[in-house]
């Protein structure tokens, strides 16, 4: 998982910025579908990252009280 995307997670929930993090959740669950489509090559790592990615910011979510 990228450092990267830990630290934009972290300051979602700083701000308590639910719609941010659920627009966040959305593409990446986007990119895993289009990743699980591919042929041709095999995306098993890609996918097992965005996995973690989308793991991440579900935990992300659940820590911020629901709208």
């Amino acid at each position: 998982m990228s450092r990267s995307l830990e630290l934009i997670v972290d300051g979602y929930i700083r701000l308590r910025d639910r719609d941010a993090l659920e627009g966040l959740l959305a593409h990446r669950q986007q990119l895993r579908r289009q990743l699980v489509s591919v042929t041709g090559v095999d995306p098993g790592q890609a996918i097992a990252f965005v996995n973690q990615e989308i793991t991440m910011i579900e935990a992300a979510l659940a820590t911020l009280a629901p709208e």
